[in-house]
Formats: structure tokens, C-alpha cells, sequence
């Protein structure tokens, strides 16, 4: 090879990691999560994108736990504080949903409590309301992490999107993770094929299809304000369905379970699956 040759394949080899380096190191103009906000077992903070042309905004609530920490699912049980986010309207962003991959369940009896033992990523569906070209998001987040005692952790986390920026490409990748992590709909093999409601017993009945060979689910049910769920009791397996039971308890003075609208997230295995329940 001559030496013009072997000049000219360097280049073009500086070339090419010039162009990776360009594309995935953070670029400071173009970021746009917020600062950590630390807590003991802790941080956590606001990770987006720009606004797409519908005036979505792809964005994850990031919490970092230490080894031995654990945080709250959207209805902890009995115990725990529930992810809680509030956006400042001055920004022209509005909060739209957060959104939870399925959890997992810790303690027995008084002290159950339904949460993550390891680092989570809640995504947040964000709007843009505003017609301004850089919007602020200042976000109020309040939630609980615990080891031994649950600790609150309250605080404001800022950043701005600027019109035409393109976002950090990792940023990007940590959004698409967290959305990958959620549960899906419904499928043929994984579905409740039965619901029912025994006001009497304050119970709810489900059959329960589950994926070929996952035989032992974890149930988890949030609902409005005025409902709590006991622990799911899983039945026997017959073919590829289980009878589960769920207690509910009703207080408050509308004490109806019709209507209202009930989310269900079932774990089996690695897959999970996430529907509505709804009752006469």
C-alpha cells in the first residue's frame, strides 16, 4: 500500500469516529434533562424531548435508588407515598399521564406495600399548550423512597426545550427504554377472559389467561380515590387459566364500584400486561 494510500484511509477512519463522537457524546446545547435532585437513597430528575408536531413531548420521570432502597408504584397498598407530579402552567407544558412499568410486592399483611427495589423510569405523557418557541418544564415531584422508614422526597426540577435543537441522542434511547418497559395491552395469551364483582364478599373475581407455561402471576390493581385492595389470592391452574380473587374495600360516601374505572397490571415471567376493569 503506498503511503498517499495508507494517508487517505486514516483520514477517512478520523472521519468516521469524528462523526460517532458527534453523535453520541452529550452535547450541552442540545440537552435536555434536568439537574439531579438527591435525596438519602437517591436522585432523581426530568429527562425529554422536544415537542413532536402533534405537541407531544416524549419524557420520563428518572429516579436513581442506592442498593437496599426501594420506591412506590402509583397505589402502594397500605403503606408508602404514590409518585406525585405537578407542572408550574407558566412553562406552557401540561401533564397529561405518568405511566408505571409493573412492580413488584414486599412485606405481608399490614406492612405490604407494592413498589421497585431497583432503578425506575416513569414515563410522562407531556403536551405542549403553548405557542412559544422554548418551553420551560418546572416540575413539583413529590414521592417517597425507603430502606428501614419510608422518607418523602419533595422538590422542583427545571429544563428548557428549545424549538429546532435536536435532542441528545442518549437522552432519546433512555425514553425509548422506559416506554419498551411497559406493560402491554392485552393479548390472545395473556388476557382476562372473565370479570366479576361479589359486593357481598367485597370481592373481585377474575379468570385470568397467562402465557404457556407461566403459572404463578403477580396481580396488581390501582383505582380511584375511595377504593384499596387486599392481597390477590391465585387459584388453582386449569389449562391456561387461573381464578384469582381480589378483597376490595369501599369507603368514603360513595361506596360503588360501578363505573369506576380500575387499572390492572399482571406480571408472568418476563412478560406483563396492563388493562382496564370496568363493573355494572
Amino acid at each position: 500500500m503506498t503511503r498517499r494510500r495508507t494517508r487517505k484511509k486514516m483520514a477517512q477512519c478520523l472521519a468516521k469516529a469524528s462523526l460517532l463522537v458527534a453523535l453520541f457524546l452529550p452535547s450541552q446545547s442540545a440537552a435536555a434533562t434536568s439537574d439531579w435532585l438527591t435525596s438519602p437513597g437517591g436522585a432523581i430528575r426530568l429527562v425529554a424531548s422536544p415537542p413532536k408536531p402533534d405537541g407531544s413531548i416524549p419524557a420520563v420521570l428518572e429516579i436513581k435508588l442506592e442498593s437496599g432502597w426501594k420506591t412506590y408504584w402509583r397505589d402502594p397498598g397500605a403503606s408508602g407515598i404514590p409518585p406525585q407530579i405537578t407542572l408550574d402552567p407558566a412553562g406552557g407544558v401540561a401533564l397529561e399521564a405518568i405511566r408505571f412499568p409493573a412492580p413488584k410486592t414486599f412485606g405481608e399483611g399490614p406492612g405490604r406495600y407494592v413498589g421497585y427495589d431497583s432503578s425506575v423510569a416513569f414515563p410522562l405523557t407531556l403536551k405542549r399548550v403553548s405557542g412559544e418557541k422554548d418551553l420551560t418544564v418546572r416540575a413539583t415531584v413529590f414521592l417517597g423512597v425507603c430502606e428501614d422508614i419510608c422518607i418523602p422526597v419533595q422538590g422542583t426540577l427545571d429544563l428548557t426545550l428549545k424549538g429546532g435543537v435536536f435532542d441528545n441522542p442518549l437522552d432519546g434511547a433512555r425514553i425509548d427504554e422506559a416506554v419498551a418497559a411497559l406493560p402491554k395491552p392485552p393479548s390472545e395469551d395473556f388476557r382476562v377472559t372473565k370479570t366479576a364483582f361479589n359486593e357481598q364478599a367485597g370481592t373481585i373475581h377474575l379468570d385470568l389467561r397467562l402465557p404457556r407455561h407461566e403459572d404463578k402471576p403477580e396481580i396488581f390493581l390501582a383505582g380511584p380515590a375511595g377504593i384499596s385492595f387486599g392481597a390477590p389470592v391465585v387459584g388453582d391452574l386449569s389449562g391456561d387459566e387461573r381464578r384469582v380473587a381480589i378483597p376490595v374495600k369501599l369507603f368514603g360516601k360513595d361506596r360503588k364500584i360501578g363505573g369506576k374505572a380500575i387499572a390492572l397490571t399482571v406480571r408472568a415471567g418476563y412478560r406483563s400486561m396492563e388493562t382496564t376493569l370496568a363493573f355494572d
